[in-house]
């Protein structure tokens, strides 16, 4: 049987989609994950949820412990991730609540440890393809269930993802629209980018909260907004991992 690990991001934290939960204390080789895991079942299908900033959204981006929650879905047996995400657009067609599939990323990050190899064993040197980083097969699945449940989506999208926990400057925005980002955030290049090094297959479900600050005529981005957002649509979010776990 699969067991398939899902990311809750900004907003799903901890939501209340597991039958017959329970809590799992995990420690790994790289320090303790972001929060236990979560244990149960959706449709028959053993799962193992992690709250990627805790389960009280206390721990900011750039100091998650990306390894050690890799490292823990790994050692729990899980066959594939599931991340969920909240995003700002960089394009005027991805809108507030739209939902993205995304299909490339790129790393903006600064301070992370990015890679499981701190030192390589003598002439075996471990570099691992990004060519294609998220899961083609978890890919076709997302948009196959968006599509049959009518949701305002967006077959991929290009990440950019940042250090945080600040937003961007407008500047920054524009430059990111200029290099082919779609969306903006904080995460998913570091947690694609281990997944892939650990050979877990990995896809992300990103949701459009906000315009970054590229867009002229509107507010200054700010969490508020962002968490107002994502609450107002995460059911579209817990409906599809609800449907389309089974089938993995």
């Amino acid at each position: 049987m699969a067991r398939i690990g899902v990311i809750g991001g900004s907003g799903l934290d901890n939501p209340d989609i597991l039958t017959n939960s329970r809590d799992e204390e995990v420690t790994t080789p790289y320090g303790e994950p972001s929060s236990p895991l979560k244990r149960g079942t959706i449709g028959g299908t053993e799962v193992a949820l992690l709250a990627r900033h805790g389960r009280e959204h206390t721990i900011p981006p750039g100091q998650v412990n990306y390894r050690a929650n890799i490292a823990a879905l790994k050692a729990a047996g899980c066959s594939h991730i599931l991340a969920t995400t909240a995003v700002g657009s960089l394009r005027e067609d991805i809108q507030r609540g739209d939902l993205v599939v995304i299909d490339q990323f790129i790393d903006f990050t600064k301070q992370r440890k990015m890679s499981f190899h701190e030192r390589f064993a003598p002439h075996k040197p471990v570099h691992t393809p990004m060519g294609n980083p998220f899961d083609g097969d978890l890919r076709r699945l997302l948009i196959e269930q968006c599509r049959d449940l009518g949701y305002p989506f967006h077959e991929k999208g290009t990440v950019v993802t940042i250090e945080g926990p600040r937003f961007s400057s407008a500047a920054e925005s524009r430059m990111f629209r200029l290099l082919g980002g779609d969306i903006i955030n904080m995460s998913i290049a570091t947690e694609a980018a281990l997944a892939n090094e650990a050979e877990i297959p990995y896809a992300a479900l990103a949701m459009s909260t906000d315009y970054d600050s590229w867009r002229e005529g509107e507010e200054q981005v700010t969490w508020e907004a962002v968490a107002k957002v994502f609450a107002e649509n995460a059911e579209r979010v817990t409906a599809l991992l609800r449907l389309a776990i089974p089938l993995i």
